[in-house]
């Protein structure tokens, strides 16, 4: 449930009610207990009452106010390089030049090192862009992106509302 992931409600959700709907086979009575610090949650309320619709009425106005899909679209660029002073010019370029574009559809969100900050001695990080997806923004991205010198072993990646944030 505290993951860094705008999905991470949903997926609670569908794990708490998964798992309950396999308690009790063939007209036996079943159990289910949940170990959580958190037992006043909403996700795990509805999980317990089996109650998706409420469940899914929550979620949804939820993300309507913080702007997430399906009312608006993630894009996540993130930066990988052995070297992390490398890492950090080259997302810091990619940021100057996605906020120069002035381009007011676009929420940019400062650069930060992805919740998983090391993968196989490579740094990473990433920005977060939350907009409404059109060619007129694809072309200002890949703009941005294409300006920026990088070295062989330097990574760019982007993403498009991913399934994880991490």
């Amino acid at each position: 449930m505290y993951i860094p992931d705008f999905r991470s409600n949903e997926r609670t959700f569908d794990i708490l009610t998964q798992v309950a709907g396999r308690a009790g086979r063939e007209g036996k009575q079943g159990n289910v207990i949940i170990q959580t610090y958190n037992p006043d949650s909403f996700v795990v309320e509805c999980a317990k009452e089996q109650n998706y619709e409420k469940f899914y009425n929550q979620e949804i106005k939820l993300r309507s106010v913080l702007k997430y899909p399906p009312f608006c679209d993630i894009i996540k660029i993130e930066v990988s390089d052995f070297d992390e002073n490398r890492v950090s010019g080259v997302i810091n370029a990619v940021y100057e030049n996605l906020l120069s574009t002035n381009e007011n559809q676009m929420q940019v969100y400062a650069p930060m090192p992805s919740p998983i900050s090391k993968i196989k001695d490579r740094y990473r990080w990433r920005i977060i862009i939350k907009c409404k997806l059109g060619n007129n923004i694809i072309n200002k991205i890949n703009l941005c992106i294409n300006s920026i010198k990088v070295t062989n072993n330097t990574r760019i990646s982007i993403d498009i509302n991913p399934n994880s944030m991490s």
